[in-house]
């Protein structure tokens, strides 16, 4: 499984409150319709059902972004919609790899299959279970000087694997500060829609896999330039 090192983190258990109701033929009527609080999750993204995991094998791409251009990343999920502006300048060949994926449809359908409150979360998996990838993977040594603050973008790897390894699974950074070492492959950094991540951090999950209780799906993410 692709995890990231961490310190001892708090894992929070959320108790609902049951509330029960009786009532005539039009409580049982209104009952019946489904609310959209009801089609709602606690954190208040969309109730959804897991996707299916897709197998993945894709040749490793060439292209690598141009670090004159600005390029965006623009992902709809069942929370809502963010934005990833992708490090260029820093990350070329990282950020080429993320846009053919993203070119190639390899994100849509998948899910945020990880979180943990104050740390990430972290998604990209076609599998779904943080084992999957694309077939391939690629290297890009990060910033020395890199810190894995609150918004930073960047790609999962295995602990046996070199720094800078990537395939398909990215985490976003909730918390502050990490305080991760450099491993991690830059990518870029949130600069829109931050309140859907915050929403997706915000979900009730599995304290033993870290893995939200009610699916998080990311319906499509494209990468277009800007400016």
């Amino acid at each position: 499984m692709l995890r990231l090192p961490f310190r001892l983190l708090a894992l929070l258990v959320a108790c609902p409150l049951l509330l029960a109701a009786c009532g005539g033929d039009s409580d049982k009527e209104a009952a019946a319709t489904p609310t959209a609080t009801e089609a709602q999750t606690a954190s208040g993204c969309e109730k959804v059902e897991a996707p299916e995991a897709k197998s993945v094998k894709l040749p490793k791409p060439k292209g690598v972004l141009d670090p004159a251009k600005t390029y965006v990343a623009k992902l709809g999920t069942s929370c809502g919609d963010f934005e990833i502006t992708l490090d260029a300048k820093r990350a070329p060949k990282t950020g080429g790899s993320f846009k053919y994926l993203a070119d190639k449809g390899v994100f849509n359908g998948t899910a945020f299959h990880r979180v943990v409150p104050g740390f990430v979360i972290q998604g990209g998996d076609p599998k779904g279970d943080g084992t999957g990838g694309p077939g391939y993977s690629v290297v890009e040594t990060p910033p020395k000087d890199l810190q894995y603050t609150k918004g930073v973008v960047a790609m999962a790897k295995t602990e046996l694997e070199e720094a800078g390894t990537s395939g398909s699974q990215f985490f976003v950074v909730t918390g502050e500060d990490t305080q991760l070492p450099p491993d991690y492959a830059l990518l870029g950094k949130v600069t829109g829609g931050q309140e859907t991540v915050d929403k997706i951090a915000a979900t009730d999950t599995d304290p033993a896999s870290q893995q939200p209780l009610d699916p998080i799906v990311i319906r499509s993410v494209e990468v277009g330039e800007q400016g």
